[in-house]
Order: structure tokens, then C-alpha cells, then sequence
């Protein structure tokens, strides 16, 4: 059974997700936009069967010239799919905060590869 959350509960949880993260991290964190969606909508040419729980779009810390105007990033969180794989609050949270420091370790350069080897998953 999927959990329950309201729009605001699930916002708070990304709130306190993002609090979590350390203050050395959070300072570096800069020009980064963060957005709730209901759902990810793939794109025609991608695999419709990908459940997503969050997605960074832009140009990572480990990448980036010295353009001072550059668009900010994104880091969005899918409500819907996170519901669905959890059954309480409480693992709304969990999955919540480790969606959060997934996303935000890619703005820092770090890989899919190398989260999932650090158990990021």
C-alpha cells in the first residue's frame, strides 16, 4: 500500500532533507533552484518503464567555467513515485532525505556509479 502525504507534509520533509545537509556541503551549494513535481513526465525518446524519484539538470560544480550568469540548476522531487515504493511516513522521509542527497551529490560531480557503490541508492 502506498504511503499518504499531503503537499505540504511532503514539502516539509524536502525542507528538513535539505537542512540535514552539512553545513561545509550547504554552503558551497549555490544558484541551485529545488522544486516539488507530482510525477516525472519522460520525454518521447525515454524509457517510460524509469520510475524517477529526482533529477538534477545542470552543469555540476566539478564542471563549471567562471560564467557568473549562468541559468541556475534544478533539482527537482517527484511526489508521486516516492509515495508509491513507500508504505509510511516515515519512509516517505527516509526515501525523501536520500532522493535529497542523491540529487545534491550530483551538483557536486559525483555519479550514479559512485552513490550507488557509497550505498545511495
Amino acid at each position: 500500500m502506498a504511503a499518504e502525504m499531503s503537499d505540504e507534509e511532503f514539502d516539509d520533509a524536502v525542507a528538513v532533507a535539505l537542512e540535514s545537509i552539512p553545513e561545509q556541503l550547504a554552503s558551497k551549494i549555490e544558484n541551485v533552484a529545488v522544486f516539488v513535481e507530482d510525477t516525472y513526465i519522460p520525454e518521447p525518446w525515454e524509457d517510460s518503464d524509469t520510475v524517477l524519484l529526482g533529477l538534477y539538470e545542470g552543469i555540476p560544480l566539478t564542471e563549471r567555467s567562471e560564467t557568473p550568469w549562468a541559468m541556475p540548476d534544478r533539482i527537482t522531487l517527484y511526489k508521486e513515485p516516492t509515495l508509491s515504493i513507500c508504505e509510511t511516513r516515515e519512509d516517505v522521509i527516509r526515501q525523501v532525505r536520500i532522493t535529497v542527497v542523491h540529487e545534491v551529490a550530483h551538483f557536486f560531480g559525483i555519479d550514479d556509479e559512485t552513490l550507488h557503490r557509497l550505498g545511495w541508492n
